[in-house]
């Protein structure tokens, strides 16, 4: 039993990932906007070919990162949800705009490949609850399926906005009920925990995109004409400030 709750103990010492607060699912939203607006961006801005080896790059150098620090640390952590959000868009947006792949083919596609995720990790690992996450193959599961949620989720989102015509607005708002569902199906009627977590995980992706795109895209397209570059530059100083408040309220913590 000592060794079981030593166990234990050294399990939740060495968690590599946030509580799921309020400021969590404030953060999150942001970096799926951001992720958006700001692959969106470089694609329009340099060569998409240089942008997506940018993004990859960024992205390794950001997980590098992560993996080799020890606990929890919120710069490192959401630097790497930025990362993961801006490539995961591009790889959204290279099966459709690079291969020509309707969005409802990717959409699928990646929804198979999140489950496969889903059941690899549960058969090894037995648990699928982000409060585990304190080994390196759990790790490994976790950004796998952080990844492939936003490309799942970007795919979802431009179906809905482009290929149904709803619109971004339109798309956002859909997303922003949907996302209640997990919320109302755990606070009144007990539903799984895990389950409830990774259902407004996954949404927090087309739904904080939508209203990025909105902001972002022309008026023609149905937008706020505020450019994207705009609308990255300043979802990224929320999440600035929101990440050194974290900074600021883990170092008084410890």
């Amino acid at each position: 039993m000592n060794a079981l709750h030593a166990e234990r103990r050294l399990g939740q010492m060495a968690v590599k990932v946030p509580a799921v607060t309020a400021l969590f699912w404030i953060i999150k939203v942001l970096t799926t906007g951001m992720g958006e607006t700001t692959s969106d961006y470089l694609a329009h801005t340099i060569n998409p070919l240089v942008a997506v080896v940018i993004g990859g790059i960024a992205l390794l150098i950001a997980l590098a990162l992560q993996f080799s620090v020890r606990r929890y640390i919120p710069w490192v952590y959401w630097l790497a949800v930025l990362m993961v959000s801006v490539f995961g868009t591009m790889a959204a947006d290279i099966l459709h705009v690079g291969f020509g792949i309707p969005y409802i083919i990717s959409a699928l596609f990646f929804a198979i490949l999140l489950g496969s995720i889903f059941i690899a990790w549960h058969r090894n690992e037995k648990t699928l609850s982000i409060h585990s996450i304190y080994t390196f193959r759990r790790e490994i599961f976790y950004w796998a399926t952080v990844l492939v949620t936003f490309a799942l989720g970007t795919a979802t989102g431009d179906l809905t906005a482009s290929t149904l015509h709803f619109g971004y607005f339109a798309s956002g708002l859909i997303f922003a009920v949907i996302i209640a569902i997990p919320a109302v199906g755990y606070y009144k009627f007990g539903m799984n925990e895990i389950l409830t977590f990774w259902f407004a995980y996954i949404i927090t992706r087309p739904l904080g995109a939508s209203f990025a795109d909105w902001m972002g895209v022309s008026l023609r397209r149905g937008g706020l004409g505020l450019g994207t570059g705009s609308v990255s530059l300043s979802i990224f100083v929320l999440i600035l400030f929101f990440v050194t408040y974290l900074s600021m309220t883990e170092k008084k913590s410890s």
